[in-house]
């Protein structure tokens, strides 16, 4: 009797999977994108009083903070499709629904309780019990509460949407793979078409409440458009339908050059479009080139920078570099060194000291927490599995060789 908790099979016997060494190389330059955000912020959140940028100069600061302001939000875009590439790229038929949550969980979570009890002992032990007990859950972005969203580590809010992501999985790859191969692209621009869709209605419904800190919406659209999990559900699906396309070798040789020129040209539209259509949006389509153009030059043997060694380990620790950042640029900065600014040159000394503050304390959490924990608790108890090590035995959607990347997204 077949398992009723695993995820169907496609066709054909599991088989050993390569790896896709550049997927985790973009990691990084996706948490690389928060973290130049972050840094760029004239006033701290913690700290009204002391500035997170270090350019002393406001003629410098200021178009700094603005020329900074869409690689937050897109960055977290990035995180979003390259999730949901990976997870569809790597997902094993026949693999219990269990052992999937269970991998899942042990991924998210210990990071996430660690830093959640940092910022909680540094700085948030004033939080309301209802804002820090949704925010350990991870389920605090589906209140709307600015109190609340964004409460405790703040960098913890698209965990929320990632945990939705994972919920959904077992039932949105059985859907995914039965998407007819001539279909695929049709069903892409279909996810696309959604983002576009929830800006709209973002824009056209939401209205209300304070303004945003943040841009030109109010508090109600800005939590709407960016924060509320099940809108980022388009990104998602369309990473799991891209790897699909490119394991049933429907993608077009475009290369990466081409796909980063088109990336940057999206990224200069989020500077001119109006909020919230520069939240994903304009780039969307370029990530998603981005990743398929990727994956199908390590597919064809390729050695590009992004796969290389110092990239795949900077990829490894890209989650705990994320979610650092809210104690280390949001609390440490001012903390360490209060209202201090600089010239120019001192100043990008001093960014560059903190970045590798936070690339220590990123280090630090993912050998002392994530690793331990995903190589004792992942892969569960061994079952037999003649023709693939157990755990880590993973297929694409059918026709693909299955081969994955290496390590796994958040």
């Amino acid at each position: 009797m077949a398992d009723r908790t695993a995820v169907p099979a496609t066709s054909g016997p599991p088989q050993r999977p390569a790896t896709l060494p550049s997927l985790t190389g973009l990691r990084f330059l996706a948490a690389l994108l928060v973290f130049v955000y972050h840094t760029s912020y004239l006033v701290g959140p913690l700290r009204p009083d002391a500035p997170i940028t270090f350019f002393a100069d406001l003629d410098v600061a200021q178009p700094v903070a603005d020329f900074f302001l869409p690689a937050g939000r897109i960055g977290v875009s990035f995180f979003f499709v390259l999730s949901g590439f990976v997870l569809a790229w790597s997902a094993t038929p026949g693999d219990r629904i269990t052992a999937f949550y269970r991998r899942r969980v042990l991924k998210i979570y210990p990071n996430h309780i660690v830093t959640w009890a940092l910022a909680l002992w540094l700085f948030a032990s004033t939080t309301p019990v209802e804002a820090w007990l949704s925010n350990l859950f991870l389920v605090h972005t589906f209140s709307n509460r600015a109190d609340i969203a964004m409460s405790v580590n703040f960098p913890s809010w698209s965990l929320c949407a990632e945990v939705l992501f994972y919920a959904l999985f077992p039932l949105f790859i059985v859907l995914v793979r039965r998407i007819r191969e001539q279909a695929l692209w049709l069903w892409a621009a279909g996810m696309v078409a959604g983002v576009a869709v929830m800006a709209a209605v973002t824009k056209a419904f939401m209205a209300g409440g304070a303004p945003s800190p943040f841009g030109d919406l109010t508090a109600n659209q800005e939590w709407f458009g960016y924060a509320f999990p099940p809108p980022r559900l388009f990104e998602f699906v369309l990473g799991m339908i891209l790897a699909r396309i490119v394991a049933a070798g429907r993608w077009p040789r475009i290369g990466l050059p081409t796909s980063t020129a088109l990336f940057c040209l999206g990224y200069w539209a989020a500077l001119t479009v109006p909020d919230p259509y520069n939240f994903s949006l304009t780039t969307v389509v370029p990530i998603g080139m981005i990743l398929c153009s990727a994956a199908s030059s390590d597919l064809r043997g390729g050695n590009g920078p992004l796969g290389s060694r110092p990239m795949v380990w900077l990829g490894n620790v890209s989650f705990a570099f994320y979610l650092v950042q809210g104690i280390v640029v949001f609390y440490g900065r001012p903390e360490v060194l209060g209202t201090r600014t600089y010239d120019t040159l001192p100043a990008i000394g001093m960014l560059a000291v903190l970045f590798l503050a936070n690339l220590l304390a990123a280090w630090l959490l993912y050998s002392l927490v994530e690793q331990p924990v995903m190589r004792r608790w992942s892969r569960g108890r061994k079952r037999p599995a003649p023709d693939t090590a157990p755990g880590t035995a993973q297929q694409t959607p059918a026709r693909s060789k299955g081969p994955v990347p290496s390590g796994e997204v958040v």
